[in-house]
This record gives structure tokens, C-alpha cells and sequence, in this order.
């Protein structure tokens, strides 16, 4: 038989066809529906899950926080904020802050004080191929603790040379997209002083340019949001030092915190919150005379003998406000771990995004202090 024949479709197959399109015209409803958008078809499931009654919709997000205190049970808690606008706002206003239940959960606490009586331990992995820096949340709670495993992703970094100086670009996701960039940090020449960016997104108040500098912006490929997004809140600075690294390093704070907050802010809808300024030096570390070397009390968090680690604290007397009462309390630690893994831990005042640009600043030679 020739090949057009075995591929042709058979009569009895052409009758089931003619016969479907009869009965459709025959008794089916002959009016066109429109079509609907792709980007408009969940609107109509979103409606489902914003209609249940606020007192219920409450006690079921109330009861998946209470039953996930640690992760990766928390992210039971991110999947209700991400159903609608309704869920979010709602989860926003029940989950607590770091500061009051000392464990990161929305993106918002990213940016919130870290809790007062324990810190938030956290581990940072170095890629020196691609110079990335990413920022994990510890799963395991402890001294001896194997940070081999993969965390709970929190920030990214990647540092860009800029002639002599350095920038870090900090981001939310761990590709470093654009569109996820929520601050960045910058040296001088010298790479001993850094200054930290914050980005905050512009609020009503803020009057749009004209079209004249519009068109300039345009003609220069300048981002007009980039000039009153980016917030200077802090700088660090490396002492000069005649020894080089034969004496450690001497670092010095002026940061601006945020102050406490009692529900985990949305960061696209909430205003920008007070500042209170904070001045951190690193404890200074003694010398062993058995060992013949610097050291410090890291109670098990560091492993690794490194130009690198510190330990910052506050003057005595100017740490009052955040419940700092003496200059023995660290309010970040830093060290090594590992070739490429470091430990970071953090506490009340300062949030997770500023203890991650003040450990970055560790990273890389200082021209006029090694």
C-alpha cells in the first residue's frame, strides 16, 4: 500500500469529527467569551483567599507561626505571606522582629535590630573565583558547630574593582539579579575606610524630575532613582599602623541603627524609620606568651588563626539604649572557620544587612595597614 494511504486518516475517524462539531453546534451556547490576560488569571483565586474573615484569617496565620519556631519550618510562614496582599499584610503584622524573637522570617527583618539577650549566628561562604560572598543563617545553634552544610540563604555580595578601590554590591538573591540590590559598600584609595549604603525606595513625598533632567539622565545611562535611593548610614575605618600585620588590626564604627520596632515592617509600604547613631571599636585581643600570638575569646566560634577575625564592642556608657551595659558585651563577631567559610555573629543593634557590610570590609588587603 502506498505511504499517503497509511497516512491518511480513516473514514470512521472523519465521522467521529463531523459528528462532534454538529453536536457543538446544535446544542451548545454559540456566545464568545473574551479571552483573559495571562497576568490577570489568578486574580480570581487571589479573591477566594482574600474573602475569609479577618478574626479567622488571623488565628490561621497565628497558629502556623506558633507551630514553626526555627527553620526550615518558618517557611510555612513566607508560603502565607505569599498567597495575596491581604495574607501578606497580615503575616507582616503578626510575625514578630528579630529583636523580640531572635530568628529572621520575612526580608523585612533583614533589616531589623537582632535580638538582645543571645546573638543570631550566622556563617559567611567566600567564592574567590568569581568574588561572592554569601550570607547563611545558621540551621544548628552552637560552638562546635559544622557549617559544611548549606544554610538558610539570607544576603549575597559580589565586589567589583574600581581602579583601588572596591565596591560591594549586596543582594537579596543569591544569583545577585538586578532588581534585588538593597545596599552597597565603597572604599577609598586606600581601602581603609568604607562607607555603607542603604537602599531605601523613594516615598510620596518625593518630587519626580522634570523632563529636562530626564532627558539628561537618559543621554548619561544614570538610574534617577539611584541618587536619593542609595542613604549613606555608617562608615568603617582601618586604623594606619607603622607594624603592619605584625600587631592587629584596629577598626572603628559610626553606624546609624535603626531603632526597635515591634512588628516586622514592610519595607515597600513603611516609612523610614528613626536612626540612632552607635560607635563600635574591636576588643583589642592579648598576646600569649606560650602560644606567641594574638588571641581572643571566641567561646568555639572561630577555629582559624586570621588577620581577619575581630570582635567589635561599645564604649562604655553609649550603648545604654540598645541594653548594652558594659563594653564587655560583643555586638558582632567575625572569624574563620575554614579556608573559605566564616563565622559571623550578631546582636542587638545592629541588623543583619549592617553586620554583613561590616564583615565585608574585613575582607581583601589594606595598602597602608598590612
Amino acid at each position: 500500500m502506498p505511504q499517503w494511504r497509511r497516512a491518511s486518516a480513516s473514514p470512521r475517524d472523519a465521522t467521529a469529527s463531523s459528528s462532534e462539531t454538529a453536536r457543538a453546534l446544535a446544542g451548545g451556547n454559540a456566545r464568545v467569551s473574551p479571552e483573559v490576560p495571562a497576568e490577570h488569571e489568578g486574580e480570581r483565586d487571589d479573591g477566594r483567599w482574600s474573602a475569609l474573615v479577618p478574626e479567622l484569617l488571623a488565628d490561621i496565620l497565628r497558629r502556623v507561626d506558633a507551630g514553626a519556631e526555627k527553620w526550615p519550618g518558618r517557611r510555612d510562614v513566607v508560603a502565607c505571606a505569599c498567597v495575596c496582599r491581604r495574607w501578606r499584610e497580615t503575616a507582616v503584622a503578626l510575625v514578630r522582629p528579630p529583636l523580640l524573637c531572635g530568628g529572621i522570617t520575612l526580608l523585612a527583618s533583614l533589616k531589623q535590630p537582632g535580638p538582645r539577650d543571645a546573638p543570631i549566628q550566622c556563617f559567611i561562604k567566600r567564592n574567590k573565583k568569581n568574588s561572592t560572598f554569601h550570607l547563611y543563617l545558621s540551621l544548628t545553634q552552637g560552638t562546635l558547630v559544622s557549617l559544611t552544610g548549606q544554610g538558610k540563604f539570607l544576603l549575597a555580595a559580589r565586589r567589583n574593582r574600581c581602579g583601588l578601590r572596591m565596591e560591594y554590591i549586596i543582594s537579596t538573591r543569591i544569583n545577585l539579579s538586578r532588581g534585588s540590590h538593597i545596599g552597597k559598600l565603597k572604599s577609598d584609595l586606600s581601602r581603609t575606610k568604607f562607607t555603607i549604603y542603604d537602599w531605601q525606595p523613594q516615598h510620596e513625598g518625593v518630587k519626580a524630575p522634570s523632563s529636562r533632567c530626564r532627558c539628561w539622565l537618559a543621554s548619561k545611562q544614570m538610574n534617577p532613582l539611584v541618587s536619593t535611593g542609595f542613604v549613606d548610614t555608617g562608615e568603617v575605618s582601618y586604623e594606619y599602623n607603622l607594624l603592619k600585620s605584625r600587631v592587629p588590626r584596629r577598626i572603628h564604627c559610626c553606624i546609624q541603627c535603626p531603632a526597635d520596632e515591634g512588628t516586622a515592617m514592610d519595607p515597600e509600604e513603611a516609612n523610614q524609620p528613626s536612626m540612632r547613631s552607635l560607635v563600635l571599636y574591636n576588643k583589642l585581643p592579648r598576646w600569649h606568651e606560650h602560644l606567641q600570638c594574638w588571641c581572643l575569646n571566641f567561646h568555639g566560634r572561630v577555629m582559624v588563626a586570621s588577620v581577619k577575625n575581630f570582635q567589635l564592642i561599645a564604649p562604655e556608657g553609649t550603648g545604654e539604649p540598645w541594653g548594652i551595659q558594659d563594653d564587655e558585651t560583643v555586638v558582632l563577631q567575625f572569624g574563620k572557620i575554614e579556608d573559605d567559610v566564616f563565622t559571623m555573629d550578631y546582636r542587638q543593634p545592629l541588623s543583619a544587612f549592617q553586620a554583613f557590610a561590616i564583615c565585608l570590609t574585613s575582607f581583601g588587603s589594606k595598602l597602608v595597614c598590612e
